[in-house]
């Protein structure tokens, strides 16, 4: 790794984070409140449209330099959301491999993180003598 590249990721991650924390604050929302799961949609969405076009873009020739590149799809898009990776992943499994395979990633993906999110949930309420809510 060169400075370049780490100066050009903590870039983009900046910038993406700044722009989920945006989000979060135009739709009124504290983390927890029903509109954070609505901005949460919206940055994933619109992450996930970001990482096409820079994708589709590179498949179909478009030059970009690796700095740019790397503040883009792994800084920004990194920081706004990991949905934008996650798409990029199921689309080349869906292209390169099968869709049994994307399938299985994507039902895995969900249903594991969900239950990860649980349990810790869970542990650190317990924990933290506080219970499950």
């Amino acid at each position: 790794m060169t400075g370049i590249t780490l100066i050009a990721v903590a870039a983009g991650g900046a910038c993406g984070a700044l722009l989920r924390y945006g989000a979060v604050l135009v739709t009124g929302a504290g983390i927890f409140d029903f509109a954070g799961p609505m901005a949460t949609l919206t940055v994933n969405i619109c992450g996930s449209a970001m990482m096409g076009l820079v994708a589709g873009g590179l498949a179909a020739g478009v030059v970009m330099p690796e700095p740019l590149r790397l503040f883009i799809a792994v800084g920004f898009l990194g920081a706004l959301t990991t949905f934008s990776t996650f798409a990029l992943d199921a689309g080349a499994l869906l292209q390169r491999q099968s869709s049994a395979a994307a399938l299985a990633y994507i039902a895995l993906s969900v249903v594991l993180s969900l239950l990860a999110f649980a349990a810790a949930h869970m542990l650190a309420s317990a924990a933290l003598g506080r219970g499950a809510s």
